[in-house]
C-alpha cells in the first residue's frame, strides 16, 4: 500500500484528491495539509511514501517546503501539483529535490499513475511540460559547447543514459536505444546519481540540460553522436 501526504490549501482540491486516490486499492491517503508548515509536520510524523504539494500556499510555500524535506534526508518523493503550464516556480521545486509534478487538471489515471511511478522510483517527467519548463529555465551554453567538467566523472555509457534521461525515456526506452538490458539500465542511473550527488532522474535531467549535456530542441542518439542533417 502506497501512503499519500495530500498538501494543497483549498479544501475542495484536498477532498477530490482523497477521493480519487483512495477508490483505488493499492493508495491510500494518510494525512492532508493545509499549508507547507503543516506538510512538514504531517511528513514528520506520518511518514508517508509520496507528498503531493501544491507549489502555491500561505506561509511556508511548497517550494520551501520540499527544499526543508529533501535537506533533513525525508523518504518521501514529492510530486508537485500546479495550476499553471508554465509556472517558473516548478523548476525550483524541481531543483530542491522535487521527483515531478502535476498539473491540477491531471486525469485520474495521470494522477493515480505519477504516484505509482515516483513511488516506484520511476521520477515523473510529466509528458512534455517538465521537459519544456526544464529547456525554458535551464539555459545553459550552446551546443557543442560543454562546460568543463560537466561530465562529472561518468564514462561515455554513462553519459548517453544521462542523455536518454534528459529526454524523459522511462528504463525499457533507454534499454530498447542502447541494446542494453534494464537491470544494467538501472545499475548506471544509481551510479550516475552516486556520481554526481544527485536525488533522482529529475535532477539527473535539470543537471543534463544546466550543463549543456543535452540542449533545448537539441537531440542526439543514444550512443551521443550528433545526428546527421
Amino acid at each position: 500500500m502506497i501512503s499519500v501526504l495530500i498538501a494543497d490549501d483549498q479544501d475542495l482540491v484536498r477532498e477530490g484528491l482523497r477521493m480519487l486516490l483512495e477508490a483505488e486499492p493499492d493508495l491510500s491517503v494518510a494525512g492532508e495539509a493545509a499549508d507547507g508548515s503543516q506538510a512538514l509536520a504531517q511528513a514528520r510524523l506520518l511518514d508517508p511514501d509520496v507528498i503531493l504539494m501544491d507549489v502555491r500556499m500561505p506561509g511556508v510555500n511548497g517550494i520551501e517546503a520540499t527544499a526543508r524535506l529533501v535537506q533533513a534526508g525525508a523518504r518521501a518523493r514529492i510530486l508537485m501539483l500546479t495550476t499553471f503550464n508554465l509556472d517558473e516556480y516548478v523548476y525550483h521545486a524541481l531543483k530542491a529535490g522535487a521527483s515531478g509534478f502535476l498539473l491540477k487538471h491531471a486525469t485520474r489515471e495521470q494522477l493515480t499513475g505519477a504516484v505509482r511511478g515516483v513511488s516506484a522510483g520511476e521520477t515523473l517527467l510529466a509528458p512534455a511540460i517538465t521537459r519544456r519548463l526544464i529547456e525554458d529555465f535551464c539555459r545553459g551554453p550552446a551546443p557543442g559547447t560543454p562546460v568543463a567538467g560537466a561530465a562529472g566523472g561518468l564514462s561515455e555509457r554513462e553519459l548517453g543514459v544521462v542523455r536518454l534521461v534528459a529526454q524523459g525515456r522511462s528504463n525499457a526506452e533507454i534499454a530498447a536505444g542502447l541494446f542494453l538490458s534494464e537491470a544494467t539500465v538501472k545499475s548506471h542511473i544509481v551510479r550516475i546519481l552516486a556520481k554526481l550527488g544527485l536525488r533522482d532522474r529529475v535532477q539527473v535531467a535539470v543537471y543534463a540540460y544546466e550543463q549543456g549535456i543535452v540542449r533545448p530542441g537539441h537531440r542526439t542518439p543514444p550512443g551521443g553522436r550528433k545526428a546527421r542533417p
